[in-house]
């Protein structure tokens, strides 16, 4: 550990390198500890109270149904509000307040600002297609047990760190190249 004695009134005196070896050492600390707390303790509030399981059970919908396309493209979507108008008109078919507020959205036509609860640095590619259909990789692997989950999703059901991924690629036999996920 570097421990720095800075005396701030004498900081004009200091030499460039010393100045700069403080401002990388007050980066680097600063960097790790967002890295510590986010996004993995970051707890994401959806604007509609969903719940997976009364949609899994009673609707017996599947994840493709609301999440177009996450077979076939790099990334899932998030639903639009389009999906949810599929099933629910303008009048209710439940007496979930959490389905008022759809309502409103669809009366209104006012898109549904669902929060993404899993984000990646720019530097990392991940396709979904390429995890379902190449790695046979199944939706609970990566979100856990969401089709019983009765409230909304706030956090991710493992983190996205790269021990994860990378003990996920030997389990299932995939590549560990650093260039297979890193630009």
């Amino acid at each position: 550990i570097l421990v720095f004695n800075v005396n701030f009134y004498n900081y004009k005196t200091m030499s460039k390198l010393k100045k700069n070896l403080i401002i990388v050492a007050i980066i680097i600390f600063g960097s790790f500890v967002v890295w510590a707390i986010y996004p993995s303790n970051h707890k994401v509030i959806q604007p509609i109270s969903y719940s997976h399981k009364i949609h899994i059970e009673k609707a017996d919908l599947k994840c493709i149904d609301c999440h177009l396309h996450y077979e076939q493209t790099s990334s899932a979507t998030l639903p639009l509000l389009e999906v949810c108008t599929n099933c629910h008109g303008e009048e209710p078919i439940s007496k979930s307040p959490e389905e008022l507020k759809l309502i409103d959205h669809i009366k209104n036509g006012k898109e549904i600002l669902w929060q993404r609860i899993y984000t990646l640095p720019d530097h990392i590619y991940f396709s979904h297609r390429r995890h379902i259909i190449l790695g046979k990789v199944e939706c609970v692997d990566c979100h856990g047990n969401v089709e019983e989950q009765s409230q909304p999703i706030t956090m991710p059901a493992i983190k996205l760190t790269m021990n994860n991924c990378m003990n996920c690629h030997r389990k299932h036999k995939a590549t560990n190249d650093c260039l297979a996920c890193h630009y």
